[in-house]
């Protein structure tokens, strides 16, 4: 056979080999992804593989801008895998070619993807069809067959049907290869995860010294060292970012990693450490075992920022960075709760004025206006309607009986449930009267303001699974009575679809760094003492989903393991669905002398020489509210490591006792920890014990079930994990429990509102407390969240400022703008 017949044939057999290998693939990506359809899209001949075809026909008077804009719509389609341009010579400029994604340019037009080819790499791109084809011949018949081949190519490239042809299959085959790539990239990414050095210095700065002399990583580069795609983010600045829940479908396949959850005994008013644990935890996993791992913390309130505690970014040498971004506004989530909630609470007021001062058919006629002489219900009108049983969708067609049903929502201003919220503590706001003005027309009632983080929005935000649950949560809240003693809803009020809006943004997890540069999620900031006191189950969906089976998710419950750790278990895993592999216990040598009869002790004022000082008796008597901490967890079926949170005063013997009577009250582990001082090396005893408890099977379980009578569950609280005698319900509160069953939300968790400062509803009271009972004061429900909450004794919704609040300390320097005295 002469050279030129194999040269032809040589031709031929790549072109069909091309032709039939992409059918291959396509039919391959189909089977394993049946719902994938790969488009190309043509800007102005497609050889028919089996590929979707989109033509877009711009006009012939068309800007240079205007094909530009069609380009960058194109790049962020996930429907189309390839843009391929036909355009006239002139329209083809740099700035045109260079608009392309790479990963979409199937004709290898792109500087970019030419240099590529230039440089023998074409992983992430595509040569030029004819550039493809001499590198497919070089590949498969070597340099001399190749220049003949190459000579007969050339000459059929005079002939425009064969070149567009060629061109075609080609561009078909590259499209099939970027389609490929793009499974390839939705599948799990291991990590490539680059810690941040840390350098500790001896005394230990501030925290926010610490935290400005570390430069974090560019948020976008941490994102895709945790396997992130650049369209699941969406970044707030340089350092910190939303990520969107559609990662939640990307790795739905993708095995959970173990889940740990960091509780604690009952605490000082100092706190003692929970968070700079959970941070200390996370730097020794990931930057020192090389193992995945998540933080997943909640955003904290401003109403303790600049109150007494300060912020929860962790501490030392363990924090989030930068500490005042976190501290601060972060992303504007509770900002958008605080909207959405007085939103709620102005709509209230609103429509009990609009009632009291319109007859039926003024009502009528201005919820449901004409519109260019067409009158309509809103969707939210339409589902009000078929509550009421009334399956008319023409205005004109409602009887006046209808009209009555539909507009009177007739609200008892007594028994409104739903307060205004800031997110300040105020303790002056605790009982305020509103609708004074002459303007509200003797519509005056008495009411209050919790702080925002006590939202009923701000549990729903914390428990919801996505965007439609989101909205049905929201629809469900419950702001009052009417007179006749039905409950109405925030549907009722026809504001449901606002409150959305306004939470959109808010439902998206944020993603932090620590000082090693390891992941954090920040997301809802309930408190624990007065609502379930945990992060998102969202950001914890997520963390467990990218870190991989073998990676670990660190959350953190509020307050002592009485408190916070229970609603985890009881209320969050129920939403959830997902269970706990090990308990983290924080103690303290300080709060265990506090609970062995220590002196009190009191955010501001110097600690008394008890808690500075060696003093073994007070820390052996202190030990038995940690002993409880451990029987709480173990209630739960979750086996329990102690992480004794070491300072500069404890004395080894102190730190030694401490560990012991841990391990002899059934805990799987007792370390000390120094993170603190030493960032995630200071913890890395901690992360081992942890990686070996979590990989045992454990036997979580509810503490009761839901079938239980309201009175029943919370019993059982009282009892088994604040050991109380008994329970001791006020007439206000047996009342609302009637009314609740009767409304059918007996069924519901509990979400017990009561101070952290002791196991009992006394705070005075350390130590484990015994022979009390529990008052009962009140009892809210929750609906939207789905939990009934009782308060307990005195608990208050509203904090209040202390006699020398953190804000005295804090100030900004107006030449550097930069924050002082935030900790």
């Amino acid at each position: 056979m002469c050279l030129m017949v194999k040269c032809a044939l040589c031709v031929h057999l790549i072109y069909s080999d091309i032709v039939q290998r992409s059918r291959e693939e396509l039919k391959a990506i189909r089977e394993t992804n049946p719902g994938l359809k790969p488009t190309l899209a043509i800007i102005q001949v497609c050889l028919c593989i089996g590929l979707n075809v989109m033509q877009i026909c711009l006009p012939r008077q068309c800007t240079e801008e205007e094909v530009s804009d069609e380009i960058l719509r194109l790049n962020e389609d996930s429907r189309v895998y390839g843009i391929f341009l036909h355009l006239p010579q002139s329209f083809l400029s740099k700035s045109v070619r260079n608009a392309i994604k790479p990963q979409k340019d199937v004709d290898g037009v792109s500087d970019l993807n030419v240099g590529r080819v230039v440089l023998g790499d074409q992983r992430d791109g595509f040569a030029s069809p004819i550039a493809g084809a001499v590198l497919e011949m070089l590949a498969r018949h070597g340099v001399y067959l190749f220049v003949y081949a190459f000579r007969h190519m050339l000459l059929h490239l005079h002939s425009k049907v064969f070149t567009e042809m060629f061109v075609a299959v080609v561009i078909c085959q590259h499209v099939v290869r970027s389609s490929r790539r793009w499974i390839q990239e939705q599948q799990y990414q291991p990590w490539r995860l680059h810690p941040l050095k840390l350098q500790p210095l001896s005394p230990v700065p501030s925290d926010i010294e610490i935290s400005r002399a570390q430069t974090p990583k560019p948020i976008s580069q941490l994102a895709q060292e945790v396997g992130l795609l650049p369209e699941e983010l969406e970044a707030y600045g340089n350092t910190k970012a939303k990520v969107h829940l559609s990662l939640l479908n990307r790795l739905q396949h993708q095995p959970n990693g173990k889940y740990v959850l960091v509780a604690g005994i009952t605490p000082t008013p100092l706190g003692e450490g929970k968070s700079t644990v959970t941070i200390g935890l996370v730097q020794a996993l990931s930057a020192h075992l090389k193992l995945n791992s998540f933080a997943c913390l909640r955003q904290p309130s401003q109403g303790p920022t600049f109150g007494v505690k300060g912020g929860a970014a962790g501490g030392g040498y363990a924090q989030v960075i930068p500490m005042e971004e976190f501290n601060l506004h972060l992303t504007g989530d509770i900002h958008a709760i605080t909207a959405a909630n007085n939103l709620v609470a102005a709509a209230i007021d609103a429509r009990i004025l609009h009632e009291a001062t319109q007859s039926d058919k003024a009502l009528y006629s201005r919820l449901v206006p004409s519109v260019n002489g067409v009158r309509c219900f809103s969707p939210i009108q339409m589902a009000r309607l078929q509550r009421l049983g009334i399956n008319k969708s023409d205005p004109s067609d409602l009887t006046p009986e209808e009209v009555r049903a539909f507009v009177r929502l007739d609200l008892d201003p007594e028994k409104v449930t739903w307060q205004r919220v800031i997110d300040t503590n105020d303790r002056f706001l605790r009982k305020i009267t509103v609708g004074q003005a002459n303007t509200e027309k003797g519509n005056a009632r008495q009411t209050q303001f919790d702080i925002a983080v006590a939202s009923e929005i701000m549990a729903i935000l914390a428990l919801t699974d996505g965007l439609a649950d989101m909205r049905a949560r929201l629809g469900r809240m419950v702001v009052g009575s009417s007179r006749n003693g039905q409950p109405i809803t925030a549907d009722d009020l026809g504001v449901t679809g606002a409150l959305a809006v306004l939470m959109k943004d808010a439902i998206k997890p944020t993603l932090m760094q620590t000082l090693e540069g390891t992941p954090v999620f920040v997301h809802a900031g309930p408190f624990a003492n007065i609502a379930h006191g945990n992060s998102s189950v969202l950001a914890d969906k997520l963390a467990l989903k990218l870190v991989g089976e073998e990676g670990f998710v660190v959350t953190e419950a509020g307050f002592g393991a009485d408190i916070g750790m229970e609603k985890f278990f009881n209320i969050k895993c129920r939403t959830s669905g997902l269970k706990p592999d090990v308990v983290v216990l924080v103690a303290t040598v300080r709060a265990l002398k506090m609970h062995g009869g220590g002196p009190n002790v009191t955010a501001g004022v110097p600690l008394p020489k008890e808690y500075i000082s060696e003093n073994l008796q007070l820390v052996a008597d202190g030990c038995s509210n940690l002993k409880k901490q451990i029987q709480i967890a173990h209630l739960f079926g979750v086996p329990v490591v102690v992480a004794l949170n070491a300072f500069k005063t404890d004395t080894q013997a102190e730190i030694d006792l401490v560990c012991r009577i841990a391990e002899a009250s059934g805990a799987s582990a007792a370390v000390q920890c120094h993170h603190w001082s030493r960032g995630g090396r200071g913890s890395v005893e901690l992360a081992q014990a942890v990686k070996k408890v979590a990989s045992q099977k454990n036997y979580f379980q509810f503490l009761y079930n839901l079938q239980d009578s309201v009175v029943e569950k919370i019993r059982t609280i009282a009892q088994k994990v604040y050991g109380a005698d008994d329970i001791e319900l006020s007439p206000e509160a047996q009342a609302k429990i009637d009314y609740y069953n009767q409304q059918g939300f007996g069924a519901l968790p509990i979400c017990m509102a009561k101070t952290h400062l002791s196991l009992s509803h006394m705070p005075e009271k350390k130590g484990v407390p015994t022979g009390f009972i529990l008052p009962i004061r009140d009892i809210r429900a929750s609906i939207g969240a789905g939990f009934i909450y009782p308060l307990v004794g005195t608990m208050s919704t509203m904090p209040g400022l202390p006699t020398r609040p953190c804000f005295y300390d804090i100030d900004l320097d107006p030449v550097t703008e930069e924050i002082k005295g935030l900790f």
